[in-house]
């Protein structure tokens, strides 16, 4: 029973963690017209401001404690400190590393997942969630040409996804103790850092790592891999993982899928494809034509947040057998009795995670709005914009160093007796000082390598051109 002096003191206190309507409305208002300005404003915003390093008193701001600020304020805060610092991932104008989306209607989708707060872990507490997640891993894995019996789980990204995969890969093939320093894992020099964090966290780092050289498409080599695995073979190891690409974030290269699968089931090695870049081009003609052997793969992954253009915090695992994904993902608890006595899998079943965000709103929402045709039309629109780059570069006398095979493209120029590092490092620096455009670098065959990454929804013939003409006014300066 509560006493008068506790009723008191509950009447008299102000619940500021449940806003009433108006206060709602109000932070509605200006929430939605702080998105709405970004939005409209986006062409005009710079992809790269270069002010990542300089911290001022504003900074200070950020810090927790008891002082509080306006919304007016916070919202001041996060333009200047914020939005306006560094890399703009929701710009068009954004071709560096992997571009992802921002989708508007996939913001709204994670509002809507984190107002009405649903817990997505266990179909026995939110069977709507868990169905929805399951349309869309099911329709991802029919996409990749999987059949029934697979499974899978959305993931906050691609590295996790990867740790899952290898998880499984390790429960599958039974890798313990006993015969981990004999087994092998195979790779390439391609493979993403995400593989060699899995590696050490699942505890596969007394495996015998070997990278498999590559071809001058800078493709994972098969008669390389088929020549190691026979020697590894005979000299009394366990070839038990091969990790390949389809879709490199160096240079987009796709290994060759087909020749690496027949390889893998030949010797009973586990064919890990990371295509969490490419994975989402098989809803194109071309895509659907460079990925057709994706099926192949004991397990993929793919990137919502990339080739789906939803925002970050968005991967998908699949795994051939759900079978394999169950087994390494036992769980059992008294406190979860009652989900227990549900007969349909749930995400908590099939991935590290119990307490687990609703993600699949995000994704669900926009394809339910727009259909599956649309993405596909933007992904052939990357895909032109990417040969039409390639032309122009080619014009301006720049070294394709290798064929794209989706929408990268890694290039350099060649300044004769001149320090060719030194000066496409100037190149890059003039794109990124200008600021409208985005691109990185990395170093392919010993030298410093532009790269040109074309995958946002936003990215148009428009930013192309802009990119060009940075190229050729830098060209000039420096009396090309």
């Amino acid at each position: 029973m509560s006493t008068k002096k506790e009723k008191k003191l509950y009447s008299e206190r102000d619940f500021y963690l449940e806003e009433n309507q108006q206060k709602r409305n109000e932070i509605d208002k200006a929430i939605l017209e702080f998105a709405n300005e970004f939005v409209h404003e986006i062409d005009e915003r710079k992809a790269f401001h270069n002010n990542t390093h300089n911290k001022t008193i504003e900074d200070d701001l950020f810090e927790i404690g008891e002082s509080t600020l306006k919304l007016n304020k916070i919202l001041d805060l996060i333009k200047d400190r914020v939005v306006n610092t560094g890399l703009n991932p929701a710009s068009g104008g954004h071709l560096g590393y992997i571009p992802g989306g921002g989708l508007y209607s996939s913001a709204l989708g994670d509002y809507l997942a984190a107002v009405t707060n649903r817990y997505a872990g266990v179909f026995y507490a939110s069977p709507g969630a868990v169905r929805m997640e399951d349309a869309l891993i099911n329709w991802c894995g029919n996409l990749i040409g999987y059949s029934k019996g697979f499974g899978g789980n959305l993931t906050s990204g691609g590295s996790i996804a990867n740790l899952i995969a290898l998880s499984t890969a390790k429960k599958a093939k039974s890798i313990t103790s006993k015969n981990i320093i004999k087994s092998v894992i195979y790779c390439s020099q391609q493979a993403h850092h995400s593989i060699y964090k899995a590696i050490n966290i699942v505890g596969l780092e007394e495996c015998i790592v070997r990278q498999i050289p590559l071809d001058n498409d800078f493709r994972l080599s098969s008669s390389d891999f088929e020549s190691q695995v026979e020697k590894d073979i005979n000299d009394g190891l366990t070839p038990f993982l091969l990790i390949a690409n389809a879709g490199s974030t160096d240079v987009g290269a796709i290994d060759p899928l087909k020749d690496l699968g027949a390889i893998c089931k030949l010797n009973s090695i586990w064919f890990h494809v990371d295509a969490a870049y490419g994975g989402f081009f098989t809803l194109t003609d071309y895509g659907k034509d460079k990925l057709q052997d994706l099926e192949i793969a004991d397990s993929v992954i793919l990137d919502p947040h990339k080739g789906m253009f939803i925002p970050y915090g968005s991967g998908m695992v699949l795994v051939k057998d759900i079978n394999h994904l169950l087994d390494a993902n036992k769980y059992s608890a008294n406190y979860m009795q009652d989900a227990v006595k549900e007969t349909h899998y749930s995400p908590a079943d099939l991935s590290p995670e119990l307490s687990k965000h609703f993600r699949g709103l995000r994704m669900w929402l926009p394809l339910k709005l727009y259909g599956t045709k649309v993405f596909s039309d933007y992904l052939e629109e990357k895909l032109r914009l990417t040969r039409y780059l390639h032309k122009n570069l080619l014009e301006l006398g720049f070294t394709i160093v290798c064929e794209p095979a989706l929408t990268i493209i890694a290039f350099r120029y060649n300044f004769n007796d001149r320090d060719n590092d030194l000066l496409n490092t100037a190149l890059l620096d003039h794109i990124l000082e200008d600021g409208r455009i985005f691109i990185s670098s990395t170093i392919l065959n010993n030298q410093f390598t532009l790269r040109a990454a074309i995958l946002s929804f936003r990215t148009h013939r428009k930013e192309i051109d802009i990119l060009i003409q940075l190229l050729k006014d830098k060209l000039k300066d420096l009396s090309v």
